[in-house]
Order: structure tokens, then sequence, then C-alpha cells
């Protein structure tokens, strides 16, 4: 199974939310649909009140690790980065800042 890490943000510079799923798909349709502001579904996680909070709907990176654990602990090293460092990472993947979103599966 596939885990992976990822970053939405609401546009170029903008804040960055860096999660893990092993749905990529799924969370992204769940945070670009904003379905919190038309019923809350079951999770009450910081990312989706981070979400609402500042308007990250948009997917402008994403990486596949092979074990949860691989995954969690990139999404701590990546949380831990300065913003250059995430920016640069970014735009090295998507340097448009396209919502990657549309690509999925």
């Amino acid at each position: 199974m596939s885990y992976f890490v990822y970053i939405l943000t609401d546009k170029r510079d903008g804040p960055l939310h860096i999660g893990v799923t092993k749905d990529i798909a799924r969370r992204a349709w769940e945070r670009h649909e904003y379905r919190h502001a038309h019923g809350h579904g079951n999770r009450d996680d910081r990312g989706a009140r981070f979400t609402e909070r500042y308007g990250v709907r948009r997917l402008v990176y994403a990486e596949t690790h092979d074990d949860a654990e691989q995954a969690i602990k990139r999404e701590k090293a990546l949380k831990a980065w300065k913003d250059d460092w995430k920016i640069e990472l970014i735009e090295g993947a998507n340097p448009e800042w396209d919502d990657l979103t549309e690509t999925l599966g």
C-alpha cells in the first residue's frame, strides 16, 4: 500500500498545509470541495480546521512512500523545514503551483 505526503495552499507563497494520507485522491477532493462547509462529515482533525481557517484547497505537491511510518517521518521533517525550503521543493516539482487535484485518478 502507498502513502502520500502532500502540500496544500490557497495561492503561490500562501500558507502551506502539510499532511499524510493513504488515499491522496480522496483527501485532495475533500479539501478541494471544502466538505466541511457543506456538512462536517465525521472527522474533526487539525488539518481540516487549518483548511477551513486558511482556505488551503490547492494540492501543489505530493510524494509517495511505501509505508506509513516512512510517510509520517517525512511529513514531520517537512513541517520542520524553513518556508524557503518548502517553496523550493514545490517549485522543483510544480513550478507554476498548479492545482494537481485534477490530475488524480
